[in-house]
């Protein structure tokens, strides 16, 4: 994978950086890729860059961040526009443009759930984290030290996702199961669940989890229409394994990907790799095999 795929902003648990690895496990050709939990679309980012299909269909539980990815494909200019006007307007406030972002993380949370006041939201919080609380309202903090990705910086990558997927791209906010209901054969659908081990409570946008077994089961539908699908799941990190491998009587293999060094160990001065899971389905791994 040649060049440099474009992304928006940083965002927790985005797959940018192991997207490459995870389309060695990817034919070269398929007629649709389907994200359940998309998060920002990386690995269809990266898919489109390659030019492996020109269909898509994107889908997360955060409505507010998949209509923000919409919004951003099919009218960039629109977008950044916004944007560099929610942007500057922190800069009124001098000293003091932390509290910029909780006027407009109030504004979010009393119904302006605008694709800008989203994209600025996760410009300025902590880690690119999306947290929300019981009452379903954005919670997470800003990041004090720094104003957020300029504008400047900012449309260039909006520009290109926008010229890879924009007439390509079908967007939803479903349940997850609903979205594989929807897959057919030729299709194929990468799965990143929500990290199993932070709680097995369910609320409205999977921000908690999804449960273990019923996530399993849900595999299941793809196997009986034959259809091809790549996971994301557990890992571990430092000889520590985190979350529950799926069950062996689900027709996939196990790969481990190298995501590099913890950042979280870094800062407690240890150097500890993280190896993140990768389960592939059957009728994909003579598509791995044959690389060199």
């Amino acid at each position: 994978m040649n060049g440099k795929i474009p992304h928006i902003v940083q965002y927790q648990g985005s797959k940018r950086v192991l997207a490459p690895q995870i389309l060695q496990f990817m034919p070269n050709k398929f007629n649709r890729l389907i994200e359940p939990f998309a998060g920002m679309a990386a690995v269809s980012v990266a898919v489109a860059y390659e030019n492996r299909t020109s269909s898509f269909h994107i889908n997360d539980l955060n409505a507010p961040l998949v209509k923000m990815l919409q919004f951003a494909i099919e009218h960039p200019q629109e977008l950044i526009d916004a944007y560099a006007k929610i942007w500057e307007e922190q800069f009124l406030y001098g000293d003091d443009h932390v509290q910029h972002f909780f006027v407009i993380r109030e504004k979010f949370n009393n119904g302006e759930e605008t694709p800008e006041n989203m994209l600025y939201l996760l410009a300025r919080c902590v880690k690119g984290a999306v947290r929300y609380g019981k009452n379903g309202n954005f919670n997470q903090s800003p990041d004090k030290r720094r104003h957020g990705t300029s504008p400047k910086t900012l449309a260039p990558n909006v520009y290109a996702i926008s010229r890879l997927m924009n007439g390509k791209a079908t967007f939803s906010f479903l349940d997850y199961h609903e979205v594989l209901e929807m897959a057919q054969q030729g299709d194929l659908v990468y799965m990143d669940p929500p990290y199993q081990g932070v709680s097995n409570v369910r609320d409205n946008r999977y921000f908690a989890g999804v449960p273990f077994d019923e996530f399993a089961e849900s595999i299941k539908i793809l196997e009986r229409k034959g259809i091809d699908y790549l996971i994301s799941y557990d890992g571990e990190c430092g000889g520590k394994e985190y979350g529950e491998e799926l069950p062996s009587s689900l027709h996939c293999q196990k790969f481990m990907l190298n995501a590099g060094l913890s950042s979280q160990a870094l800062l407690l001065g240890k150097k500890s790799t993280t190896f993140e899971a990768l389960y592939i389905s059957e009728a994909l791994l003579p598509i791995f095999n044959s690389v060199p």
